[in-house]
């Protein structure tokens, strides 16, 4: 009996404290209503509450990862695309993410959904597909001044998939296969091109040049020697055929 006069006090003494003390982390802060008005924000370490007349509701001040689910889009070229992306956003204020707002968690995702369509859908897909960092920055911007008012900073947002449909696929494909031709097409013709003004400035360069069109002679008979092959062929400049053809050309005007 007197064991049991001991432990009452003690149970009672306990359940006081369980409820009167709570320990709060680094990285959390206490919100505490007295009979439903706000005093302030608590935290961290020890917080004492008044049973039966404070109550105290948690807010983890880190960093939070918002998975935004694919959502349709239609983009202003009139493509169907789905876009998903992720959010990163934090508490800064307390109170206001606990009393000016009902759910900031949900009411962050609902605005991220709806932010997401419409900044997206205001754009071209080439657009989408090539100014990821301009789109990132927008969509950052409309929801950081949007949960501004709930003590709630959004500080990064990255749009994490585009999903195409097959048939968009497939004229992306094509059009990527016939860039890549034109370019294959322009460089061979500018390669051509330089090559015709090189062999155009040598022709130049040697035609004032007698002696260096024999050395290139000399020099190509140096080269067909060296390979060893049975037929040597000797290349005739046209140049010692041009007095028999003067003559001919002559001497049939005569007979004329």
């Amino acid at each position: 009996m007197l064991a049991y006069n001991l432990m009452v006090p003690f149970i009672l003494v306990a359940v006081f404290l369980y409820y009167t003390i709570k320990i709060l982390r680094e990285y959390e802060r206490g919100v505490i209503f007295r009979l439903g008005r706000v005093i302030q924000a608590k935290g961290p370490g020890m917080i004492i509450l008044l049973p039966g007349i404070d109550r105290m509701i948690k807010v983890d001040l880190r960093t939070v990862t918002l998975d935004v689910p694919s959502q349709d889009i239609i983009t202003r070229d009139n493509v169907s695309v789905k876009v998903s992306a992720v959010v990163y956003f934090r508490v800064l204020d307390p109170v206001r993410a606990i009393v000016d707002v009902a759910d900031f968690h949900f009411a962050t995702s609902q605005l991220a959904q709806t932010t997401l369509r419409s900044v997206c859908g205001q754009g071209e897909l080439d657009n989408l597909l090539a100014e990821r960092d301009e789109i990132n920055d927008r969509i950052q911007g409309i929801l950081d001044k949007e949960t501004e008012p709930w003590g709630v900073k959004v500080s990064k947002v990255e749009v994490k998939e585009i999903d195409l449909p097959e048939g968009m696929r497939r004229a992306m494909a094509k059009q990527a296969e016939a860039e890549r031709e034109r370019r294959s097409v322009i460089i061979n013709a500018e390669g051509e091109f330089q090559a015709a003004q090189k062999l155009a400035d040598a022709a130049a360069i040697i035609s004032g040049t007698p002696a260096a069109l024999q050395l290139r002679y000399l020099q190509t008979l140096k080269e067909i020697a060296a390979e060893n092959n049975s037929t040597t062929v000797f290349p005739i400049p046209m140049d010692l055929f041009k007095p028999f053809f003067e003559h001919m050309q002559s001497s049939s005007s005569k007979a004329i």
